[in-house]
């Protein structure tokens, strides 16, 4: 009890001397308020800045102008515009020294920081350029899919921390509480692993070997995920009311003692009706916690303990607030916004063991307030409907009956001019970058509200000073060259997430659809004379038919017929039917005691346990027959395409026999990655290649498009098949529907078992990628087999 006090003290202490410097600085900004000495010094500032914002006037004809800039949010669109006009580099240069500036704390005026800052500008152009003017330009979503990840992780050398970390990112999605914004809450966690890359790249300044920057990158992605899990799992999850007044009191009681103990303590009984929720964020936070504080030394653990207390008591000082109580001082609602947000980008240093920087600290601590300002007033509107308590909020409820109330937007103002002219010395980079965002923040949101409501929030307010409000309003209005490429950056984060999820819940209802329609006409019918034998073979197929199976293959085929070429789904039905046949039969032979001598599949007793190995081959052959039967019976489409198919499917399928005698003649011995990529091709791959082409041979696509469709199914099934070894090795029985560790039994050469599960993950990556990469060479790029491969990388069976 004795140690548990002296914590608390000591903890106390902390917030009580950040709670005093906070003070200071709010009482620099009253007097600079109610005296207006900061207005004098805005107007000068900004009439410099409209110099160099406003549009000129030309004399030059409307047609040669140039056609209408698109809109600063669009997708790729906008910054091929820029790179087409020769603004790319301005705006560039413009976001990058933002970064340097916010998050990274740097001096403009520095020639060392110039020279990393270009040199990033160098880096970001050389790749949206390349991105951009290529011949089939990637669409935004492509510059920000695991696929790009994977490929920026190869160029550093950290391939396994970004497979890891994407890994852990479909974990954390997947835990969310329905109460919670997860699209939100992960673009945050995506912004922080971002920011601690960015930290670690900057103190390594290009002074670290490949070997060492790769190890402190890989490091730096571990770092980010861990920290960033606190904003999903603490501040949102607190903010949300998922959690009822009980459990949020009891996890709040956790929390605080961590931070002052140092120790996690153990959850215990949880009372509340979140168990399992509260069971998976307690053992995520308790490995994050222990992985960065191993990481860290004495020093900046201190740090880390300090900031995060102060932290967290702040965001809980603001968490309990509430918009009807009238009476909040000016210091009670923003001290602890200073705190907060001065706070959480000094735990940024502490948790990378970056040495104590007095210079970073003091422009960091009054940096916060100007960007927690700009957020709140960008939020103002889901923020009232919600009943937070923000500065505007609760300026805008009470401000008739509270004259004493500090206008936030006034101290925004101040905060800006206190910055350029006391922080940085009047420094012109930096007062041209704030400038530039404030007048950004402020464009953005007119757009997003309307002129009309942007016009009645200036009035409510009004800063007291007419010219400097026209001033800002003309600036609002007509500057140019004022957007940053992290907003662009949020924008298309958020939206490609959006669109994720509609496409995602879009593939789980085709499948569903598909799967129906496959599911009703896979049944067997017996002969109108039957007999033993034939009901046997029926009843037999029948069986292997049924089960748990995915049935990817004719879903697949569905999805390109139906939905990709416009075909009858009904016309098609021999031709979903005959795919599943045959990988049904491929399924049955590779299951016997022959063979991989397999107990289980799909969930249930495979066929030869049930019944005896003469007849499950029987079936086997029976049903590669019924294939080839409904093959024959396809009607309404052009008999030579037809023909074609058959030649096409009866090829594929004496090739999977081939690839399935390549992989029996392989066991016991240990093959090259080329042996195990050919067979896996010839066993895997050749049926994702058939579902692919043969609806495209009866839609006579050109030979050019079936060729690119070959190339995907050549990458989706060598990842398929890694992904099942990997499985193999690691899933689970009952999730996998068979036995699980059966190539090891087996004596089998596997990705697994040749290249090891980190380098076999790598392998599975650079397919996925490939197949990723190619798909964008289709004049057409179904939505589907995007998020096909997405499943085929993540799935547990």
């Amino acid at each position: 009890m004795t140690i548990m006090n002296a914590n608390t003290e000591l903890a106390d202490r902390w917030y009580q001397r950040a709670e005093s410097k906070a003070a200071h600085y709010l009482a620099a900004l009253q007097d600079q308020i109610r005296s207006k000495s900061y207005v004098s010094m805005l107007l000068d500032d900004l009439n410099w800045w409209k110099r160099k914002h406003l549009p000129h006037r030309t004399l030059l004809p409307l047609w040669r102008r140039g056609a209408k800039p698109p809109d600063s949010s669009e997708d790729s669109r906008y910054l091929a515009w820029l790179a087409r006009t020769g603004k790319l580099d301005n705006y560039l240069d413009r976001s990058v020294s933002y970064m340097y500036l916010r998050d990274l704390g740097q001096n403009l005026s520095d020639p060392r920081t110039r020279t990393k800052i270009q040199r990033l500008v160098n880096e970001m152009k050389q790749h949206i350029v390349h991105l951009v003017e290529a011949p089939n330009a990637a669409p935004t979503a492509d510059l920000l899919s695991p696929a790009s990840v994977y490929r920026w992780a190869q160029r550093e050398g950290v391939e396994e921390a970004a497979i890891w970390v994407l890994g852990r990112l479909k974990g954390i999605a997947s835990h969310l509480p329905s109460e919670m914004n997860a699209e939100e809450a992960e673009r945050k966690l995506i912004k922080i692993i971002f920011g601690v890359v960015m930290h670690v790249m900057d103190e390594m300044d290009g002074e670290a070997g490949s070997a060492e920057r790769s190890r402190r990158l890989g490091e730096a992605l571990k770092l980010g995920y861990y920290y960033g899990l606190t904003y999903p799992f603490i501040d949102d999850l607190l903010d949300s009311g998922a959690l009822n007044a009980e459990e949020q009191a009891q996890y709040t009681r956790m929390i605080r003692m961590t931070i002052r103990t140092g120790i996690v303590p153990e959850l215990g009984e949880w009372t509340g009706r979140h168990q399992e929720l509260v069971r998976f964020i307690h053992a995520e936070l308790r490995e994050a916690y222990e992985f960065i504080r191993g990481y860290q030394n004495q020093d900046t653990q201190d740090v880390f303990f300090e900031q995060s207390y102060v932290f967290f008591e702040s965001q809980d000082a603001d968490r309990c607030k509430t918009l009807g109580h009238a009476h909040y001082s000016n210091e009670e609602l923003y001290l602890p916004i200073i705190l907060k947000s001065a706070s959480s980008r000094l735990i940024v240093r502490s948790v990378i063991s970056a040495p104590r920087d007095e210079g970073f600290d003091q422009s960091v601590f009054h940096y916060g307030l100007y960007n927690q300002l700009a957020d709140d007033f960008a939020d103002m509107a889901d923020d009232r409907e919600a009943g937070a308590v923000t500065p505007y909020t609760y300026y805008l409820t009470h401000r008739h009956e509270r004259p004493d109330l500090i206008n936030p937007f006034e101290l925004y103002w101040a905060v800006i001019s206190h910055l350029i002219h006391h922080v940085y010395r009047s420094e012109p980079l930096t007062r041209e970058i704030i400038l530039a965002r404030a007048v950004n923040g402020l464009k953005r949101y007119r757009r997003r509200v309307g002129a009309e409501r942007f016009d009645e929030l200036m009035a409510m307010f009004s800063v007291g000073n007419p010219k400097l409000e026209r001033l800002i309003q003309q600036l609002v209005r007509q500057a140019v060259d004022v957007d940053f490429y992290d907003k662009w950056l949020r924008d298309q984060l958020l939206a490609t997430m959006r669109r994720n999820r509609q496409e995602k819940e879009e593939f789980v209802r085709l499948v569903k659809t598909a799967r129906k329609h496959v599911n009703a006409l896979l049944p067997i019918s017996g002969e109108a004379k039957p007999s033993a034998a034939v009901d046997l073979l029926v009843d037999t197929a029948n069986y292997s038919l049924e089960g748990s199976g995915k049935r990817l293959r004719p879903i697949l085929a569905w999805v390109m017929g139906v939905q990709e070429y416009g075909l009858d789904p009904t016309a098609l039905s021999p031709l979903f039917r005959a795919l599943e046949y045959m990988h049904t039969a491929s399924l049955i032979f590779d299951d016997l005691p022959s063979q991989d001598n397999s107990a289980t599949r799909r969930g249930r007793p495979t066929l030869h346990e049930v019944h005896s190995s003469a007849i499950a081959e029987l079936t086997g052959i029976f049903l590669i027959q019924k294939a080839v039967e409904e093959q024959a019976s396809l009607k309404g489409f052009d008999s030579r395409s037809v023909l074609a198919l058959l030649q096409y499917l009866s090829r594929k399928a004496g090739e999977i026999c081939m690839g399935q005698a390549m992989d029996l003649n392989g066991k016991g011995k240990a093959l090259t990655v080329e042996e195990l990529d050919r067979v896996c091709f010839y066993k895997t791959g050749i049926a994702f290649e058939a579902c692919l082409v043969a609806p495209a041979i009866l839609a006579r696509v050109p030979e050019t498009e079936i060729e690119i469709l070959k190339k995907i199914a050549y990458h989706t099934g060598i990842a398929f098949q890694i992904k099942d070894d990997l499985l193999d090795g690691e899933g689970e029985s009952h999730l996998l529907g068979k036995p699980a560790g059966k190539d090891i039994e087996n004596d089998s050469s596997t990705y697994v078992t040749v290249l090891g599960p980190v380098a076999a993950s790598k392998a599975m990556w650079e397919h996925y990628c490939l197949a990723m990469e190619t798909l964008n060479e289709l004049p057409r790029i179904p939505v589907f087999l995007k998020h096909l491969l997405d499943y085929i990388i993540n799935r547990e069976n």
